[in-house]
């Protein structure tokens, strides 16, 4: 009987490795929980492209809804099995760890870091009719017009919205209004024809030819050092505000559970992927910075500093999602 036992279950054993060697043999769904066209959708649409020569076919799906709550928590309920993928960060992570009292999952326990991509810098922006031609210039206008000017952001709890609440709170300017929209592509519109004085989007490359057209104004931008892309804009730190660094991280994610070996196995052809010039080039004139170095454990330690470095600042202007 105990030799039976053991047989059987070095069978099975034998079975699922055999299963993993072959992964993949079906597509894989992309999971990108935000609406097409933003700027999840500029990092997981060419990845998919580039894992068909790499790993097999992806299969991207935009699921929008709950500020990236609904699309993470569909990944976090799916099968472990490597065919369901999630591209989130910072935003799936921060929004159900830090701003909600019923979050629809818990994002360091069911969701498994895969590894980052890139990271992404946020840029305050004004319409070019303002007076101000410095972050420093804009902050002294701000503070001799308080209540007067307003600054959009991609919605309630978003990294663009705790990104300006950040700005108002290291510059003494609180009576910066705070205007939501529903993503950062109308906000940045207002704030192209003048409705709002600023702007808070993640920097993409649409928005750097806003700049380099005159159409806005970028006056800083929120990286710790300046942008591959953009290194004639100072950082917000170089302008004058110390601590004003404001970042979000892109990565892969699957269901807990996943096995070992498909997150070691996506991870590396990822990392083969960022080691090639043009598909690094692509990804930096698109606005973002390749994470050439990241692994599964590092990228769970970078989100869970981005949580515990966002929280203090959430209590404090007492913002809450539910």
């Amino acid at each position: 009987m105990l030799a039976f036992l053991i047989a059987s279950l070095t069978l099975g054993l034998s079975d699922r490795a055999v299963a993993q060697s072959k992964y993949p043999d079906r597509p894989i769904r992309l999971a990108i929980p935000f609406p097409p066209g933003g700027g999840y959708d500029a990092v997981g649409r060419p990845w998919a492209e580039k894992m068909k020569s790499l790993l097999g076919t992806v299969v991207v799906e935009n699921q929008g809804g709950g500020g990236s709550s609904l699309g993470a928590g569909a990944v976090a309920r799916a099968r472990a099995d490597g065919y369901t993928i999630l591209l989130g960060g910072s935003s799936t992570h921060i929004t159900e760890a830090i701003l909600k009292n019923r979050p629809l999952y818990d994002p360091l326990k069911e969701l498994e870091p895969i590894r980052n991509v890139v990271v992404s810098a946020f840029a305050l922006a004004i319409h070019p009719a303002l007076p101000a031609r410095t972050l420093s210039e804009f902050i002294d206008y701000a503070k001799a017009n308080p209540g007067k000017l307003s600054y959009g952001h991609a919605g309630v709890g978003s990294l663009n919205h705790l990104t300006g609440e950040l700005l108002k709170s290291l510059t003494a300017t609180p009576d910066l209004v705070h205007v939501p929209y529903r993503g950062s592509g109308p906000a940045t519109a207002d704030a192209l024809s003048g409705q709002v004085a600023m702007v808070t989007p993640a920097v993409t490359a649409p928005l750097l030819e806003f700049h380099r057209t005159g159409k806005l104004r970028i006056l800083a931008v929120t990286s710790p050092a300046r942008l591959i892309a953009a290194p004639d804009i100072p950082t917000a730190v170089e302008a004058g505000v110390p601590g004003m660094i404001s970042q979000q991280s892109i990565g892969l994610f699957a269901p807990a559970g996943t096995p070992e070996p498909i997150i070691a196995q996506i991870a590396q052809v990822t990392r083969v992927a960022l080691a090639e010039p043009g598909y690094r080039r692509m990804l930096i004139e698109s606005g973002f910075e390749p994470d050439l170095d990241s692994t599964p454990e590092k990228f769970r330690r970078l989100l869970e500093d981005e949580i515990a470095r966002w929280t203090p600042l959430v209590k404090a202007i007492g913002v809450k999602l539910d």
